[in-house]
């Protein structure tokens, strides 16, 4: 899987849990969507994702940006 796929998926996850938590338990959780909203514009601009650093950081993400989950094999 490519990490920009990975970024999506938690992106529209995070954006779908706010909504469901705004909706059940309080309306302030939208201040999660606005969150993910603007960290998704900032990525954009400025190339800089911290779910993709995470990955980096951990060495799941190989050369060609693909994540191998556990980690890369030597």
């Amino acid at each position: 899987m490519k990490t920009e796929n990975l970024v999506r998926i938690l992106a529209g996850s995070m954006t779908l849990l706010s909504v469901a938590l705004a909706h059940f338990v309080s309306p302030w959780w939208l201040l999660l969507t606005c969150f993910v909203g603007v960290n998704l514009i900032q990525s954009a601009l400025t190339g800089f994702c911290p779910p993709t650093l995470v990955l980096r950081k951990l060495g799941w993400v190989d050369a060609n940006n693909v994540i191998h989950w556990g980690g890369l094999r030597k």
